[in-house]
């Protein structure tokens, strides 16, 4: 599968449990809607991806990847009811860096 660079990085940091590094992944302004919730900005997503982690320790396997319209559906499974699922992340990027990140099942 040929994801971008950003992209691969950014699932080895969620693997590895790396908040600083899967924040690293975003600009400054990006966003990330998850779950009805929307976080502004690297402080704020660093803060939901770090508690992510604590809670559900969750691992993602990526499945396929979109190039025209940059979506990876990944199986994702951790310590939360119904794991493993499989969810589309949906991404916008620029200059080499996450924008928006809009995760649906």
């Amino acid at each position: 599968m040929n994801l971008p660079t950003v992209i691969s990085e950014l699932v080895k940091a969620q693997n590895n449990f790396d908040s600083a590094a899967y924040v690293r992944c975003f600009t400054e302004t990006a966003v990330v809607f998850d779950e009805g919730k929307t976080h502004n900005g690297r402080v704020e997503i660093e803060q939901w991806i770090d508690k992510s982690n604590k809670e559900y320790q969750a691992s993602m396997k990526p499945l396929d990847y979109d190039e025209k319209e940059n979506i990876l559906s990944a199986e994702i499974d951790g310590s939360f009811p119904g794991s493993p699922v499989i969810l589309k992340f949906h991404f916008q990027l620029s200059n080499g860096l996450i924008q928006s990140l809009n995760i649906t099942e």
